[in-house]
């Protein structure tokens, strides 16, 4: 086994041991909420936001984007669990500004290995087979942030399986501060009616 895994299964051990009573959590988040935010590893929405176990939803993904598949979860947990807010918050420093879905594309068919980058931009190892399945994907990259967190909450609030009355708020978390930023533009997009 890995080191990694070890340290895994080491770490679950003991939140087993102290897992007391969460067994008996209700699968409804118990403050009705759900958030779509990155997966960047530097964001940690339990402690930005207050969380703990039972509390919200946290649906992740690359830049925390509205994707087909975060607005199903975001209708799942409403329809199915009865979440009222959402919000939707990307990050300072992210990942994905740093390329085009043509970078990208072009990056997947020369090699499938991990890239490099440097102030000159994205490189490949070149080596091993590459693909061009990476030309079909839109991979919802971030030019500017307030942009994006706007975009994301028209999207998820146009449509159609998504009710009026649940208020869609806009924030940008600042990787420098911790800090919550309002995107004023997107919450008000996202007011429910």
């Amino acid at each position: 086994m890995s080191k990694i895994v070890d340290e895994v299964k080491s770490a679950n051990a003991d939140y087993v041991a102290a897992f007391g009573d969460k067994g008996d959590l209700p699968m409804p988040p118990g403050r009705q909420f759900a958030i779509l935010t990155c997966m960047d590893a530097r964001l940690d929405p339990a402690k930005y936001a207050g969380l703990a176990e039972g509390d919200a939803h946290v649906i992740r993904n690359a830049g925390g984007r509205a994707s087909d598949d975060a607005i199903r979860s975001l209708v799942i947990s409403y329809k199915l669990l009865g979440t009222k807010e959402w919000f939707v918050i990307h990050h300072t420093d992210c990942g994905m500004e740093t390329f085009s879905t043509e970078i990208m594309a072009d990056l997947l068919s020369s090699s499938l290995k991990t890239s490099s980058v440097d102030t000159s931009g994205w490189h490949d190892s070149k080596t091993g087979g590459g693909t061009t399945d990476g030309k079909y994907i839109n991979w919802l990259t971030i030019s500017d942030q307030d942009k994006s967190v706007l975009e994301d909450v028209l999207r998820i609030r146009s449509n159609s399986m998504v009710p009026s009355d649940i208020p869609i708020y806009g924030y940008i978390y600042d990787c420098k501060t911790g800090n919550l930023n309002e995107v004023l533009e997107a919450t008000v997009a996202g007011k429910a009616s």
